[in-house]
Protein backbone atom coordinates (compact mmCIF):
# COMPACT_ATOMS: atom_id res chain seq x y z
CA UNK A 1 0.00 0.00 0.00
CA UNK A 2 2.71 2.45 -0.68
CA UNK A 3 0.04 5.07 -2.54
CA UNK A 4 -1.61 5.51 0.72
CA UNK A 5 -1.04 8.66 2.90
CA UNK A 6 -3.15 8.14 6.39
CA UNK A 7 -3.51 11.63 8.05
CA UNK A 8 -5.82 12.69 11.34
CA UNK A 9 -6.60 15.81 12.49
CA UNK A 10 -6.54 16.52 16.68
CA UNK A 11 -10.47 14.84 17.32
CA UNK A 12 -9.46 11.41 17.92
CA UNK A 13 -5.52 10.43 16.79
CA UNK A 14 -5.64 6.84 19.19
CA UNK A 15 -8.36 5.59 16.48
CA UNK A 16 -6.51 6.70 13.52
CA UNK A 17 -3.06 5.19 14.69
CA UNK A 18 -4.72 1.63 15.51
CA UNK A 19 -6.00 2.06 11.76
CA UNK A 20 -3.06 2.38 10.73
CA UNK A 21 -1.60 -0.68 12.70
CA UNK A 22 -4.57 -2.78 10.93
CA UNK A 23 -3.34 -1.11 7.59
CA UNK A 24 0.43 -1.94 8.03
CA UNK A 25 0.89 1.80 6.71
CA UNK A 26 2.20 4.74 8.78
CA UNK A 27 0.18 7.54 10.53
CA UNK A 28 1.70 11.04 8.57
CA UNK A 29 1.81 13.90 10.97
CA UNK A 30 -0.19 16.88 10.87
CA UNK A 31 0.51 20.51 12.31
CA UNK A 32 -2.01 22.40 13.45
CA UNK A 33 -1.32 26.25 14.66
CA UNK A 34 -3.00 28.94 15.99
CA UNK A 35 -2.32 31.97 15.54
CA UNK A 36 -2.89 35.31 17.52
CA UNK A 37 -6.24 36.13 16.38
CA UNK A 38 -7.51 32.81 17.17
CA UNK A 39 -7.35 31.15 13.54
CA UNK A 40 -5.87 27.97 12.57
CA UNK A 41 -3.63 26.76 10.19
CA UNK A 42 -2.78 22.82 9.42
CA UNK A 43 -0.01 21.72 7.89
CA UNK A 44 -0.10 17.99 6.36
CA UNK A 45 3.72 16.84 7.16
CA UNK A 46 4.10 14.11 4.54
CA UNK A 47 4.11 13.82 0.58
CA UNK A 48 0.32 13.50 -0.48
CA UNK A 49 1.18 14.13 -4.85
CA UNK A 50 -0.98 11.70 -6.52
CA UNK A 51 -1.38 9.64 -3.52
CA UNK A 52 -3.96 8.03 -2.12
CA UNK A 53 -5.27 10.25 0.80
CA UNK A 54 -7.13 9.31 3.77
CA UNK A 55 -8.01 12.21 6.47
CA UNK A 56 -9.34 10.56 9.54
CA UNK A 57 -11.76 12.65 11.81
CA UNK A 58 -15.14 12.16 13.69
CA UNK A 59 -16.65 15.63 14.50
CA UNK A 60 -16.63 15.16 18.00
CA UNK A 61 -16.82 17.98 20.65
CA UNK A 62 -15.98 21.01 20.32
CA UNK A 63 -17.24 19.62 16.59
CA UNK A 64 -16.80 22.86 15.28
CA UNK A 65 -13.35 23.30 15.91
CA UNK A 66 -12.71 19.75 14.77
CA UNK A 67 -15.16 20.45 11.74
CA UNK A 68 -12.89 23.47 10.39
CA UNK A 69 -9.65 21.98 11.09
CA UNK A 70 -10.86 18.92 8.85
CA UNK A 71 -12.13 21.37 6.09
CA UNK A 72 -8.92 22.91 5.96
CA UNK A 73 -6.95 19.63 6.38
CA UNK A 74 -8.60 18.83 2.54
CA UNK A 75 -7.66 22.01 1.64
CA UNK A 76 -4.07 21.35 2.29
CA UNK A 77 -4.06 17.99 0.25
CA UNK A 78 -6.49 18.97 -2.45
CA UNK A 79 -3.36 21.95 -2.71
CA UNK A 80 -0.65 19.40 -2.21
CA UNK A 81 -2.10 17.40 -5.61
CA UNK A 82 -3.06 15.00 -4.11
CA UNK A 83 -4.49 11.92 -6.65
CA UNK A 84 -7.82 11.12 -3.97
CA UNK A 85 -9.15 12.02 -1.17
CA UNK A 86 -11.02 10.09 1.18
CA UNK A 87 -12.93 11.70 4.34
CA UNK A 88 -12.95 8.62 7.12
CA UNK A 89 -15.76 9.87 9.57
CA UNK A 90 -16.44 7.48 12.15
CA UNK A 91 -19.26 9.99 13.67
CA UNK A 92 -20.65 12.62 11.41
CA UNK A 93 -22.31 14.95 14.51
CA UNK A 94 -24.13 16.92 12.03
CA UNK A 95 -26.71 13.50 10.46
CA UNK A 96 -28.69 14.96 13.25
CA UNK A 97 -29.65 17.80 11.87
CA UNK A 98 -31.71 15.87 8.49
CA UNK A 99 -35.09 17.35 8.07
CA UNK A 100 -36.58 21.16 8.02
CA UNK A 101 -38.90 20.66 11.46
CA UNK A 102 -39.52 23.53 12.42
CA UNK A 103 -39.94 27.04 10.24
CA UNK A 104 -36.59 29.09 9.77
CA UNK A 105 -34.09 26.27 10.35
CA UNK A 106 -30.76 25.41 9.09
CA UNK A 107 -30.49 21.44 8.00
CA UNK A 108 -26.61 21.20 9.06
CA UNK A 109 -26.19 17.78 7.46
CA UNK A 110 -26.50 19.27 4.41
CA UNK A 111 -24.60 21.94 4.31
CA UNK A 112 -21.71 20.33 6.09
CA UNK A 113 -21.61 17.68 3.15
CA UNK A 114 -21.49 20.46 0.74
CA UNK A 115 -18.70 21.78 2.74
CA UNK A 116 -16.68 18.68 2.63
CA UNK A 117 -17.04 18.66 -1.06
CA UNK A 118 -16.38 22.06 -1.65
CA UNK A 119 -13.01 21.90 0.55
CA UNK A 120 -11.99 18.42 -1.56
CA UNK A 121 -13.67 15.43 -0.49
CA UNK A 122 -13.71 13.46 -3.43
CA UNK A 123 -15.28 10.11 -1.26
CA UNK A 124 -16.48 9.74 2.28
CA UNK A 125 -16.36 6.61 4.31
CA UNK A 126 -19.36 7.06 7.30
CA UNK A 127 -20.20 4.89 10.42
CA UNK A 128 -23.82 4.30 11.28
CA UNK A 129 -24.98 7.73 10.00
CA UNK A 130 -27.83 8.76 12.16
CA UNK A 131 -30.53 8.47 9.55
CA UNK A 132 -30.22 7.23 5.47
CA UNK A 133 -31.19 9.81 3.89
CA UNK A 134 -28.08 11.32 5.24
CA UNK A 135 -26.64 9.44 2.51
CA UNK A 136 -28.47 11.20 -0.33
CA UNK A 137 -26.90 14.40 1.09
CA UNK A 138 -23.80 13.96 -0.54
CA UNK A 139 -22.69 14.36 -4.50
CA UNK A 140 -19.48 12.11 -3.97
CA UNK A 141 -19.48 8.66 -3.29
CA UNK A 142 -20.43 7.37 0.30
CA UNK A 143 -19.23 4.09 2.22
CA UNK A 144 -21.67 3.86 5.03
CA UNK A 145 -20.33 1.09 7.82
CA UNK A 146 -22.11 -0.24 10.65
CA UNK A 147 -21.27 -1.67 14.11
CA UNK A 148 -23.73 -4.36 14.26
CA UNK A 149 -21.25 -7.05 13.54
CA UNK A 150 -18.72 -5.98 15.91
CA UNK A 151 -21.61 -5.21 18.57
CA UNK A 152 -23.30 -9.10 17.83
CA UNK A 153 -19.81 -10.71 18.58
CA UNK A 154 -19.66 -9.16 21.45
CA UNK A 155 -23.43 -10.37 22.93
CA UNK A 156 -22.95 -13.53 21.50
CA UNK A 157 -20.91 -14.64 24.77
CA UNK A 158 -24.26 -14.14 26.58
CA UNK A 159 -26.89 -16.88 27.14
CA UNK A 160 -29.48 -15.19 24.34
CA UNK A 161 -32.36 -17.93 24.64
CA UNK A 162 -34.81 -15.13 26.67
CA UNK A 163 -33.38 -12.31 25.21
CA UNK A 164 -35.10 -9.42 23.10
CA UNK A 165 -33.74 -6.43 21.37
CA UNK A 166 -35.57 -3.37 22.13
CA UNK A 167 -35.10 -0.13 19.70
CA UNK A 168 -35.77 3.22 21.61
CA UNK A 169 -38.06 4.57 19.00
CA UNK A 170 -39.64 3.30 15.32
CA UNK A 171 -36.62 4.98 13.35
CA UNK A 172 -34.30 2.86 14.54
CA UNK A 173 -36.47 -0.21 14.45
CA UNK A 174 -35.13 -1.42 11.29
CA UNK A 175 -31.28 -1.76 12.27
CA UNK A 176 -32.25 -2.99 15.63
CA UNK A 177 -34.25 -6.06 13.30
CA UNK A 178 -31.38 -6.54 11.72
CA UNK A 179 -28.96 -6.95 14.65
CA UNK A 180 -32.06 -9.14 16.01
CA UNK A 181 -31.43 -11.14 13.10
CA UNK A 182 -27.86 -11.42 13.66
CA UNK A 183 -28.36 -12.02 17.31
CA UNK A 184 -31.03 -14.50 16.40
CA UNK A 185 -33.46 -13.14 18.82
CA UNK A 186 -36.60 -10.92 18.60
CA UNK A 187 -36.84 -7.79 18.23
CA UNK A 188 -39.61 -4.78 19.86
CA UNK A 189 -39.57 -1.10 19.84
CA UNK A 190 -40.73 2.12 21.77
CA UNK A 191 -43.15 5.01 21.31
CA UNK A 192 -41.09 7.90 21.42
CA UNK A 193 -42.08 11.31 20.78
CA UNK A 194 -39.01 14.00 21.49
CA UNK A 195 -40.39 17.48 22.43
CA UNK A 196 -36.60 19.07 22.65
CA UNK A 197 -33.26 17.47 22.77
CA UNK A 198 -32.90 16.50 26.20
CA UNK A 199 -37.19 15.93 26.50
CA UNK A 200 -38.53 12.68 24.99
CA UNK A 201 -41.39 10.86 26.06
CA UNK A 202 -41.71 7.17 25.37
CA UNK A 203 -45.52 5.57 25.60
CA UNK A 204 -45.23 2.42 24.94
CA UNK A 205 -43.32 -0.32 23.80
CA UNK A 206 -44.40 -2.33 21.31
CA UNK A 207 -43.51 -6.21 21.17
CA UNK A 208 -43.32 -8.72 23.97
CA UNK A 209 -40.27 -8.03 26.73
CA UNK A 210 -42.24 -9.00 30.07
CA UNK A 211 -39.87 -10.93 31.86
CA UNK A 212 -37.13 -11.29 29.50
CA UNK A 213 -33.34 -10.01 28.67
CA UNK A 214 -33.28 -6.25 26.76
CA UNK A 215 -30.51 -5.43 24.53
CA UNK A 216 -31.52 -1.89 24.22
CA UNK A 217 -30.01 -0.74 21.06
CA UNK A 218 -29.66 3.00 19.58
CA UNK A 219 -27.43 4.78 17.32
CA UNK A 220 -26.00 7.00 19.69
CA UNK A 221 -26.08 8.15 23.65
CA UNK A 222 -25.42 11.96 24.26
CA UNK A 223 -27.54 13.03 27.21
CA UNK A 224 -29.37 9.47 28.19
CA UNK A 225 -32.29 11.22 28.40
CA UNK A 226 -33.82 8.56 25.71
CA UNK A 227 -32.28 5.29 27.80
CA UNK A 228 -33.83 6.59 31.18
CA UNK A 229 -37.10 6.86 29.46
CA UNK A 230 -36.84 3.69 28.15
CA UNK A 231 -36.10 2.18 30.65
CA UNK A 232 -39.07 3.72 32.95
CA UNK A 233 -41.06 1.99 30.42
CA UNK A 234 -39.17 -1.29 30.77
CA UNK A 235 -39.70 -1.60 34.45
CA UNK A 236 -43.59 -1.22 34.35
CA UNK A 237 -43.16 -4.89 31.88
CA UNK A 238 -40.70 -6.04 34.60
CA UNK A 239 -38.16 -6.88 32.34
CA UNK A 240 -35.15 -9.23 34.20
CA UNK A 241 -32.41 -7.28 32.87
CA UNK A 242 -31.39 -4.25 30.94
CA UNK A 243 -27.71 -4.13 28.50
CA UNK A 244 -27.47 -0.74 26.36
CA UNK A 245 -25.58 -0.93 23.30
CA UNK A 246 -24.58 1.85 20.97
CA UNK A 247 -22.37 2.34 17.96
CA UNK A 248 -21.49 6.45 19.22
CA UNK A 249 -21.18 6.70 22.76
CA UNK A 250 -21.20 10.49 23.68
CA UNK A 251 -22.04 10.65 27.06
CA UNK A 252 -22.12 14.49 27.20
CA UNK A 253 -21.65 15.45 30.96
CA UNK A 254 -21.81 12.69 33.68
CA UNK A 255 -24.08 10.42 31.32
CA UNK A 256 -22.29 7.22 31.61
CA UNK A 257 -22.00 7.65 35.34
CA UNK A 258 -25.53 8.05 35.97
CA UNK A 259 -26.78 5.39 33.72
CA UNK A 260 -23.86 3.12 35.46
CA UNK A 261 -25.60 3.88 38.66
CA UNK A 262 -29.12 2.27 37.52
CA UNK A 263 -29.27 -0.88 39.08
CA UNK A 264 -31.20 -2.57 35.84
CA UNK A 265 -28.57 -1.91 33.58
CA UNK A 266 -25.88 -4.33 33.76
CA UNK A 267 -23.72 -3.08 31.08
CA UNK A 268 -23.25 -0.28 28.50
CA UNK A 269 -21.68 -1.41 25.54
CA UNK A 270 -20.21 1.41 23.00
CA UNK A 271 -17.73 1.32 19.95
CA UNK A 272 -14.70 3.63 19.91
CA UNK A 273 -16.09 5.60 16.91
CA UNK A 274 -15.99 8.82 19.93
CA UNK A 275 -13.36 9.06 22.44
CA UNK A 276 -14.07 8.65 25.50
CA UNK A 277 -12.07 10.27 28.17
CA UNK A 278 -10.56 7.61 31.09
CA UNK A 279 -12.37 9.54 33.96
CA UNK A 280 -15.50 8.85 32.39
CA UNK A 281 -15.03 4.95 32.44
CA UNK A 282 -17.03 2.65 34.81
CA UNK A 283 -17.25 -1.02 35.37
CA UNK A 284 -20.46 -1.62 33.31
CA UNK A 285 -18.70 0.31 30.64
CA UNK A 286 -17.41 -1.80 27.62
CA UNK A 287 -15.68 -0.30 24.58
CA UNK A 288 -15.31 -1.90 21.17
CA UNK A 289 -12.83 -1.30 18.61
CA UNK A 290 -14.03 -0.47 14.77
CA UNK A 291 -10.58 -0.15 13.60
CA UNK A 292 -10.43 -3.30 12.18
CA UNK A 293 -13.35 -2.89 10.06
CA UNK A 294 -12.40 0.53 8.94
CA UNK A 295 -9.03 -0.61 8.16
CA UNK A 296 -10.23 -2.72 5.90
CA UNK A 297 -12.76 -0.67 4.26
CA UNK A 298 -10.12 1.49 3.22
CA UNK A 299 -7.97 -1.55 2.14
CA UNK A 300 -10.75 -2.13 -0.66
CA UNK A 301 -11.46 1.45 -1.44
CA UNK A 302 -7.77 1.88 -2.25
CA UNK A 303 -7.75 -1.14 -4.01
CA UNK A 304 -10.78 -1.17 -6.12
CA UNK A 305 -12.95 -3.61 -4.51
CA UNK A 306 -16.69 -3.98 -2.95
CA UNK A 307 -16.99 -2.64 0.61
CA UNK A 308 -20.64 -3.55 0.41
CA UNK A 309 -19.38 -7.26 0.58
CA UNK A 310 -18.08 -6.81 3.81
CA UNK A 311 -21.53 -7.42 5.01
CA UNK A 312 -22.76 -10.21 2.89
Amino acid sequence: MRDIAVFTGSAHPELATEICLNLGVPLMPTKTSRFANDCIEVQLQGNCREKDVFLIQPLVPPTQENLVELLFMLNAARGASAGRITVVLPHYAYARSDKKDAPRISIGGRLVADLLTTAGADRVLAMTLHSPQVHGFFNIPVDHLHALRELAQHFRGYDLSNTVVVSPDLGNAKEAAAFARLLGVEVAAGAKQRFADDKVVISTVIGDVAGRDVIVLDDEIAKGSTVFELLARLRERNVRSVRVACTHGLFSGDAVKRLSEEEDILEIVCTNTVPIPAESHTEKLTVLSVAPALAEAMRRIHNGESVSALFA
